[in-house]
């Protein structure tokens, strides 16, 4: 029996066959065994180069690290060097919010006093301790180029609040330069304007005969109202001004100058689809006739149409439907088309709301609301 365990042995040895520990020696090995073992020696050699690839790749990155830090504390030497030998705060070649200096040839040059006065508008001292002419118009240059880019990340705010910032502003400067002479030609301006406003009446006849016409007698009309809200507005009292209910007014009134610019450009090209330049020249006659009511109606087929669809359906299937001809283009909601005619057709209503507060009909049935 030893003798058969001996030769047992010596066949392994001469295979190379690892016995597994805690196992007992067997006469015969299954095929299963050696696959496993071999496994566990190919995933032990794998471990081992992993460990040696891991090894070499930390070994890289401490040298890369160390020559990072080297060239680190030589560029704080170099700069160290040049801001003693160019006895200025800032290293050479670097502005004061670390951005590198521009060429000479590309700074802008003014002179000295406009710097100072550019400084003392930001509220920035006008030198800092061993600053010079040139490191100062570096400073100042700097200071404006991060202010364009706050101005350029808030370029999506909300359109209300800006206009609400625009009215505070705008108050601030009234104040300051308040004169009583400006208000009593103001006045006289007003009057004018009013009677101008009852006088000249747009002509609806000239939405068949001459379109043309209609562009400069709108674009004029809408613009004498726009001056006289603006007017309105600043004629009101200081208490009023300072309410949260009319800071709320004026700021709805330079949103509304705002988001009317585009339709102004419309009619200075004269490029306005012709069943909204009908519907809006409805609306001036009618507002100028203190017709509001009738205005209103107008306002509405402008906006939302009176179309059975009122987002403007004109073909719903591939047959021919019964009322298929009522479907016409003036029933088209232009409100739905765009964001900017949705804007300029909302500051319309708002123009006669506030032509109803100051110009009320003499008739009360023809009140719009």
């Amino acid at each position: 029996m030893d003798a058969l365990k001996a030769e047992i042995a010596m066949k392994r040895k001469a295979l190379e066959i690892p016995v597994p520990e805690g196992s007992r020696p067997t006469k015969y090995v299954r095929r299963g065994e050696i696959e496993r073992l071999k496994e566990e020696q190919e995933r032990r050699e794998k471990e081992e180069r992993e460990a040696k690839l891991r090894e070499q790749r930390e070994r890289e990155e401490r040298e890369r690290e160390e020559r990072r830090r080297e060239k680190a504390a030589a560029r704080v030497k170099q700069a160290s060097s040049s801001r003693r030998s160019t006895k200025s705060p800032y290293p050479e070649g670097s502005t004061p919010s670390g951005s590198p200096a521009p060429d000479s040839s590309t700074t802008f040059n003014i002179s000295n006093e406009e710097t100072i006065r550019r400084l003392r508008a930001k509220g920035q001292p006008i030198r800092l301790f061993g600053e010079s002419d040139k490191d100062r118009r570096l400073r100042l240059r700097a200071l404006e180029l991060i202010e364009e880019k706050d101005l350029e990340r808030q370029g999506g705010q909300n359109d209300f609040k800006k206009a609400l910032e625009d009215v505070e502003n705008v108050e601030r400067q009234m104040k300051d330069r308040q004169v009583q002479d400006e208000s009593t030609r103001d006045k006289g301006k007003n009057k004018d304007a009013e009677s101008s406003l009852v006088s000249e009446i747009l002509d609806l006849e000239l939405i068949k005969t001459d379109p043309d016409k209609l562009y400069p007698i709108i674009y004029y009309a809408l613009k004498r109202a726009l001056k006289e809200w603006e007017q309105w507005m600043d004629d009101r009292p200081e208490h009023v001004k300072r309410t949260t209910q009319g800071k709320l007014a004026a700021a709805t009134q330079r949103q509304s100058a705002e988001y009317l610019k585009p339709l102004f450009k419309l009619l200075r090209a004269r490029n306005l689809p012709s069943d909204m330049l009908a519907r809006i020249a409805e609306i001036v006659h009618y507002m100028q006739k203190r017709q509001y009511q009738k205005a209103n109606d107008s306002y509405l087929r402008l906006s939302i149409g009176n179309a059975p669809w009122p987002i403007g359906v004109t073909m719903v299937g591939i047959h021919e439907r019964s009322a298929r001809e009522k479907i016409s283009a003036d029933q088209v909601a232009h409100v739905l088309n765009d964001e900017v005619s949705r804007k300029y057709i909302q500051s319309l209503k708002r123009i006669l709301t506030f032509a109803q507060t100051k110009y009320p009909p003499d008739d009360v049935t023809q009140l719009m609301g």
